[in-house]
């Protein structure tokens, strides 16, 4: 099954590539397949990568070639490639340099990660338009104003959460929004908002996944001693805290660290991988696979 990413199409300088993600069961001649499919487009290959899991006999890879003079449009593109895909049982995504991916990020009272986000992005970090802040609170309409974002305050109880969510849902469609992100966002997300975006809700989590779970990881790891702290990002699924990780980071602590010190040096640990995170994403870097995902160099 294929998919062809979509977004708005950007200005840019550059000579726009194509990016497949692909994956499939294990064979003989899978690179020089793909290789030949790019060289009878003319195009140029400009970055490829593949990883085999020789455990499982699954196949993946990420192939980025310019497009500059590829002899036929990009639906056709997809059409021939979907031919090559069939024959060898591959799962495949393509998406293209120049398109720009919408994005929605969620926030609640933590405002960091939305900051770090969002300077990012104003600085060409994040090749993305920033479409929407959405929160269940008003603390950080300033900041999404600031930078130009529309703000969405959209409250929420245990009373009201199916009727927020499906609020938000029409929000995002109403906004073509390709990627969600949670920078610290502290609801949970129903079934319907996880199915409508699959592999597409980017998660930042204040521990070193799958240790210290729960909504105070850092009082049990000051309660347990530790020399190391961690954040994870992740895709979000139905199991909370059990998605996919894309990216994971670490810092030293010591005893002279008090539950305080953890949480400051905690958040400059979030904001980092979840941006790394996030850029992998939007570089078509990221393959999901089962429980665990392919983070392309």
């Amino acid at each position: 099954m294929g998919d062809v990413g979509h977004g708005t199409v950007s200005a840019v300088t550059d000579t726009p590539t194509a990016r497949l993600l692909l994956t499939c069961p294990d064979r003989t001649g899978l690179v020089a397949k793909v290789a030949d499919f790019v060289w009878k487009l003319n195009g140029n290959i400009v970055h490829a990568d593949q990883h085999t899991d020789s455990e499982a006999g699954v196949f993946f890879q990420r192939v980025e070639f310019s497009l500059q003079d590829v002899n036929v449009g990009r639906n056709e593109l997809a059409q021939r490639f979907a031919q090559l895909a069939d024959e060898c049982s591959m799962e495949w995504k393509l998406s293209f340099s120049d398109e720009v991916p919408r994005v929605a990020i969620f926030v609640s009272k933590f405002g960091h990660c939305l900051y770090d986000l969002l300077a990012r992005w104003r600085a060409g970090q994040l090749a993305c338009d920033i479409v929407a802040v959405i929160s269940n609170w008003p603390d950080h309409a300033d900041t999404a104003n600031h930078f130009g974002v529309p703000y969405h305050e959209m409250p929420v109880s245990a009373q009201t959460r199916a009727v927020q969510e499906q609020a938000v849902l029409r929000l995002l469609s109403e906004l073509d929004v390709d990627l969600v992100v949670l920078a610290r966002y502290m609801q949970i997300l129903g079934e319907a908002l996880i199915n409508a975006f699959r592999s597409r809700i980017i998660n930042i989590h204040h521990s070193f996944l799958p240790a210290f779970k729960g909504g105070h990881p850092y009082a049990q790891a000051y309660d347990r001693g530790v020399k190391l702290i961690g954040a994870t990002a992740h895709y979000a699924t139905e199991d909370l805290d059990e998605g996919p990780i894309i990216a994971q980071g670490v810092t030293a602590v010591s005893h002279r660290d008090s539950v305080g010190d953890l949480v400051l040096k905690g958040r400059d640990l979030e904001t980092v991988v979840l941006a790394r995170a996030v850029r992998a994403h939007l570089a078509g870097r990221v393959l999901v696979y089962g429980h665990k995902t392919v983070v392309f160099d």
